[in-house]
């Protein structure tokens, strides 16, 4: 799980511990189920049975892999429509090519992020590139979807390509975890993805036996998804291994530790942290779509079947 990583994490600038903050409590862990996206990739539903008020203004999440492909295995997504909310594709191993029918997209490597504004609707698709398709290999990543609140359902589509060595880099006190953070404010160090809706996104890895006590905004909520690895969250240390989500409580810290002992195909605890400011509108969703009114869906699928979210290239050139 490379992502990106630095060989020795006190050189960073250290995350203070709060010393008078309120530890948020661990309020669930739910198990995410397996299931498969697009052409067929495999994929966790990190989400799924989770209240949407925990959740707000994060729609949805998954993990993609982590799996090993045989030549002419790699798969990726058809073109499909987006309209009202917005795609973080945040790729840990593999290579990941995008493209819209605005013109706009690129490819994702190791460590990179792709965040794809939706706004007001485009054509979008995502496929390995011909050579990794050719040659196999492993793939493994992330898709968060955030919601937009009502003013900005409409704005027009925009694309970020965060490149993995742009991330924040920071560590704890003794440097035993690696915190990435990709978009937000954490400890007064901002992360370089421009968000609509105020959020923070965090990939930390903590070694065997590590701690992490974060400041955490009290208007935020807090989630924790676990890419790899065992530990514990909260101050009551409730365990949770690859493929869990825990939820937070109300508070100005969340906790995470990681095991003594870890599996022996993963070294240390991954995890992805986040939070974000619920925007508490309305919110009707289905399929490619998030608006806030039945109305505004219906609409989104009109436009989309009378050809008003673009039309697909003639050709793509989804290569490398």
């Amino acid at each position: 799980m490379p992502a990106v990583t630095i060989e020795n994490p006190l050189t960073l600038p250290k995350v203070a511990t709060p010393a008078d903050a309120v530890a948020r409590p661990v309020l669930a862990v739910m198990t995410a189920p397996g299931g498969f996206e697009g052409e067929g990739f495999p994929v966790r539903r990190a989400f799924a049975g989770i209240n949407y008020k925990y959740l707000d203004p994060f729609i949805m999440m998954d993990q993609m892999g982590e799996v090993e492909y045989a030549p002419g295995e790699p798969k990726g997504t058809p073109w499909h429509p987006h309209r009202g909310f917005e795609t973080v594709t945040y790729l840990i191993d593999g290579t990941f090519v995008h493209q819209d029918s605005n013109g706009g997209g690129g490819t994702i490597r190791n460590g990179d992020t792709q965040w794809m504004t939706a706004g007001s609707g485009l054509l979008h698709i995502e496929a390995p590139p011909e050579s990794l398709v050719m040659s196999g290999g492993l793939f493994h990543g992330l898709q968060l979807w955030v919601n937009l609140p009502a003013a900005d359902k409409m704005m027009a589509p925009r694309y970020q390509d965060i490149r993995g060595g742009q991330v924040q880099l920071l560590t704890s006190p003794d440097g035993g975890a690696l915190l990435r953070v990709i978009a937000g404010e954490l400890d007064g160090h901002q992360g370089p993805g421009i968000t609509h809706t105020p959020i923070t996104m965090i990939h930390a890895t903590l070694r065997p036996g590590a701690e992490i006590t974060l400041p955490w905004r009290a208007d935020f909520n807090g989630l924790a998804y676990v890419l790899a690895g065992r530990g514990a969250v909260g101050t009551d240390r409730r365990p949770v291994h690859k493929g869990q989500t825990a939820v937070f409580g109300d508070g100005g810290s969340l906790t995470v530790r990681a095991d003594e002992h870890q599996d022996s195909n993963t070294p240390d605890l991954e995890v992805v942290l986040l939070g974000g400011q619920p925007i508490r509108e309305p919110m009707a969703h289905y399929g490619p779509f998030v608006m806030n009114t039945q109305e505004e869906l219906k609409r989104a699928f009109e436009d989309f079947q009378r050809g008003r979210l673009g039309t697909i290239p003639a050709v793509h050139g989804m290569g490398e």
